[in-house]
């Protein structure tokens, strides 16, 4: 018993150093450090560019309408994906955030940045931006235009469609027909009554922007101009500073 007992114990001691003699071979293994220094390439760098054309996992982008918003060099005139209530919702939470301070929640361009100094672009609602293809829009919020820079970094693809496709229904909102009316709803026009006050498309529509002073102008350029809630809508009391 005592011989198969040592002859056991000689076996795993033997195994043992065979396999920490094989880890060891293993760890000191001729192998490249990042960044390190080669000699067998000509430019003696370890480390090696990825092999043109390689494309990143989830950056194959193969669909050019659904990421580009052109097919060719063709701005795309229909949408590449559904345009849902779910997806409108979620253009107009983006078109609050990233949109309004320039264009406004009308898109009548007199967003708050607007009325402090910054270039006032365009209404979305004149008849040259209504014309324009959905790829349009699209393009310029991920590439910029004029004095817009792009959002590219800040919105995703998805996100930029959603917001192409709020900005769609608010162009629609001021300038719906009759006939663009669900039959079964058209009741609901005879019932309404007008009152009177401009378009919220139009500057002269009193918005939440309009309750703040406009530099230069009026109250705004009064130094320790502050609001009046007493002040009528629109306008702004000046009161001098204490």
């Amino acid at each position: 018993m005592r011989v198969e007992r040592k002859a056991a114990a000689v076996g795993l001691l033997l195994c043992a150093a065979a396999a920490a003699a094989c880890r060891q071979e293993m760890y000191n293994q001729p192998r490249y450090k990042p960044l390190g220094r080669s000699d067998f390439f000509a430019d003696n760098r370890q480390a090696r560019p990825p092999v043109e054309g390689t494309v990143a996992r989830g950056m194959l982008r193969a669909d050019s309408r659904l990421y580009t918003g052109k097919e060719g060099n063709a701005l795309v005139s229909v949408f590449p994906l559904p345009v849902t209530r779910a997806l409108l919702d979620r253009g107009r939470q983006r078109y609050n955030i990233y949109c309004a301070p320039c264009h406004d929640r009308t898109g009548a361009g007199n967003g708050m940045v607007v009325q402090r100094g910054y270039r006032q672009p365009p209404s979305l609602h004149i008849d040259r931006l209504r014309e324009q293809p959905v790829g349009h829009f699209f393009d310029v919020i991920t590439n910029g235009l004029g004095a817009m820079p792009d959002y590219a970094a800040q919105i995703p693809v998805e996100d930029r469609w959603a917001i192409v496709a709020y900005v769609r229904a608010l162009q629609l909102s001021q300038g719906a027909r009759v006939g663009d009316v669900p039959p079964e709803s058209r009741g609901e026009l005879d019932r309404a009554k007008p009152t009177g006050e401009p378009s919220p498309a139009s500057p002269e529509y009193p918005t939440l922007y309009k309750s703040a002073p406009i530099r230069g102008s009026g109250a705004g350029s009064v130094p320790g101009a502050q609001l009046d809630p007493g002040a009528p809508a629109g306008g702004v009391k000046a009161k001098p500073p204490k």
